[in-house]
């Protein structure tokens, strides 16, 4: 039976990248949208670098090096090579077929386009049919205050520190005058289902939400949104977030997800693992599905997409 529910999906990097190359292997293209996190984007060498925006293109569009889970599959690192000679900065690699897509993103926003524009030349260009959306065309930058040596722009911390520097506080440059971007707001008021996906809630998720007019929508159609917990057994699969939600005060479970959420999702999809928590994050008042959550390879990717479709009444 076909299904021709909207989907909209809020995306940070390579959690969600997963989850939407198993939900694009079953529901039509054609109506799924994707809200990227922006916030994590940055210029190194004088080039437009979106990390998310990358991770989640390279994914869907089969080019992702599936080691990794980040840059491209089949890569060489010439330049990087030939730049650590001679002195250049390295501390964030950029493959030679990565630099290609920076290359003409920052030729592309030179000449006036939107981040909007070149996210959609580049989904043409190598068939994507599902619509990619920058959550905002704006400058937004996560930024991460460490004790004892002030703010730090997001990459430093999680890149060049490797996020094993405890955080305070986190904060967003830019969020309170930056507009969604166009189509944003139109694809979750449409959507028959709002995925949140399996994301970190603090620096993934929270930048998109805290754009002028996201949460607000949410808020009106909770019943239709459904969010899925990255973090497992206590513990997050790949990256900081459940240091962050130590570390900035928050119950590191899939109940402190779902405390972080209650407001804008009726529905929180948490692991087996977690099924204890049931009834925790159901006296918050949001409704517990439980299922595999674990996307070791894309069937099982493609399964959890499905039973988070099922999830919503």
């Amino acid at each position: 039976m076909s299904d021709d529910r909207r989907i909209s999906v809020v995306a940070g990097g390579v959690g969600a990248a997963k989850f939407l190359r198993g939900l694009l292997r079953f529901h039509p293209n054609e109506l799924v949208t994707v809200i990227v996190n922006v916030a994590d984007d940055f210029r190194l060498h004088g080039l437009a670098i979106s990390p998310d925006l990358d991770t989640v293109t390279y994914t869907i569009s089969g080019q992702i090096n599936d080691e990794t889970g980040w840059g491209r599959g089949g890569e060489s690192w010439r330049v990087m090579e030939e730049l650590d000679k001679i002195g250049g900065r390295t501390w964030f690699s950029l493959g030679d077929l990565d630099l290609a897509l920076h290359l003409y993103r920052t030729q592309r926003l030179a000449e006036g386009a939107t981040l909007s524009d070149v996210t959609h030349e580049i989904c043409v260009a190598w068939g994507i049919a599902a619509t990619l959306l920058p959550a905002t065309n704006e400058n937004v930058s996560t930024r991460l205050k460490v004790s004892g040596e002030g703010w730090l722009d997001f990459q430093d911390y999680f890149v060049a520190r490797q996020h094993n520097i405890p955080i305070a506080d986190v904060r967003f440059d830019g969020i309170e005058s930056a507009s969604p971007s166009a189509g944003v707001i139109e694809s979750l008021e449409e959507a028959d289902i709002v995925i949140i996906a399996p994301s970190n809630p603090i620096v993934s998720v929270r930048p998109v939400l805290e754009i002028s007019g996201i949460h607000e929508v949410l808020q009106k159609k909770k019943q239709s949104v459904v969010a899925i917990s990255p973090i497992v057994g206590g513990a997050a699969l790949k990256g900081p977030a459940s240091r962050m939600l130590t570390e900035l005060g928050h119950e590191n479970s899939a109940v402190g997800v779902a405390v972080l959420y209650k407001d804008v999702a009726q529905t929180l999809v948490i692991d087996q693992v977690d099924a204890g928590l049931s009834g925790r994050i159901e006296a918050e008042g949001t409704r517990a599905v439980v299922t595999d959550t674990i996307m070791s390879d894309p069937e099982r990717a493609a399964a959890l997409a499905k039973s988070t479709l099922d999830s919503v009444l």
